[in-house]
């Protein structure tokens, strides 16, 4: 499975950068990221992009701790469904526990448990540490702290945490910005908070919401499913695709399904082989005339078009022009 990180973290991360007066467009061009899909809704970023992101923004910003200051510039994560969660639950506790089971809303590769005993904390590991870094790490630890700060009205109280990496900074910066004592080269993370916190109840609580917001957060685990299946599907049709290789039975076949199987499941998720191989079809063909000098027979090769016509026509359906004009048009786009 392709990990994937909610869209809500860049677009905190780009509003954090911009209130530090540091130019946020050059690195989310540097890391690959298109802009205009800042606010795409239900948005999802891959997870490999994390080390060019946060390489790009120590490049652009010079901080060889911008992870541990973005944290404390980034927006505070509100408004969101997991909030929402723990306001509606009956105590700081019973919300953490509740939230901890839909965290893939956040991050696919973000895997955090609530220990409570001897001393409440929380542990965490990344699934891919090679796309893991120390900036995402002390990043996701600041403003998760500050937001449950903000959902227990100042309540939540760090008392340690505890990092596996070095330091990026002085200790004493870390110590300023967590307000309590940091170690660091551990085996894992560990962040230790005031057990008295475990008890409160927010006074913005409406637990009488609370299976709407269960209802609400199944149905974003639910669609994130049918997401990855789908993602799944478009990865082995696009290793088919070159030469018009490709049939619904030898995606089946890659798969370990039966044709019929996999017009099932499709179905389940609402889409049909046709449409999946439509869209990726227009999305390869878009590529290869912004990003490349192919010529236009040989996109038609590549993009499993058995006559120019038939490409002409599916083209003129997606954008309502020619193929040299589309070209012609992004020109400036050329590499």
């Amino acid at each position: 499975m392709k990990l994937t990180d909610s869209g809500t973290l860049i677009r905190l991360a780009y509003q954090g950068l911009l209130d530090m007066k540091i130019d946020a467009d050059d690195i989310l061009f540097r890391a690959g990221f298109d802009k205009s899909k800042l606010y795409e809704i239900n948005l999802r970023t891959p997870f490999s992009a994390q080390p060019l992101f946060w390489n790009s923004a120590i490049e652009v910003s010079g901080d060889p701790a911008i992870g541990l200051h973005l944290g404390e510039s980034m927006p505070i994560y509100k408004g969101q469904i997991l909030e929402y969660l723990i306001l509606s639950s009956s105590n700081f506790e019973e919300g953490l526990r509740r939230v901890l089971k839909y965290q893939r809303l956040i991050s696919d590769a973000l895997h955090a448990s609530f220990i409570k005993n001897p001393e409440p904390h929380l542990v965490s590991h990344f699934s891919d540490y090679t796309n893991a870094t120390s900036h995402l790490a002390e990043a996701m630890v600041v403003a998760l702290i500050r937001s449950l700060r903000s959902v227990t009205n100042g309540e939540f109280v760090a008392t340690k945490v505890i990092f596996n990496h070095e330091p990026n900074a002085d200790e004493t910066e870390y110590e300023r910005i967590f307000r309590c004592p940091v170690e660091f080269k551990a085996k894992s993370f560990k962040l230790s908070f005031d057990k008295k916190v475990l008890s409160y109840k927010s006074i913005y609580a409406e637990p009488e919401l609370l299976e709407l917001h269960l209802k609400t957060a199944d149905k974003s685990i639910e669609l994130l499913t049918k997401n990855d299946f789908i993602n799944q599907i478009r990865s082995t049709m696009a290793g088919l695709l070159e030469g018009n290789r490709i049939t619904l039975e030898k995606v089946a076949a890659s798969n370990n399904m039966t044709s019929r199987q996999l017009r099932y499941q499709l179905r389940l998720v609402g889409k049909t082989f046709k449409e999946i191989l439509d869209d990726l079809k227009h999305e390869l063909a878009t590529r290869l005339l912004i990003k490349t000098n192919e010529s236009i027979n040989e996109i038609i090769y590549l993009t499993g078009f058995s006559e120019p016509s038939t490409f002409y026509r599916a083209f003129d359906r997606w954008e309502k022009m020619t193929p040299i004009a589309y070209r012609k048009k992004n020109k400036s786009n050329l590499v």
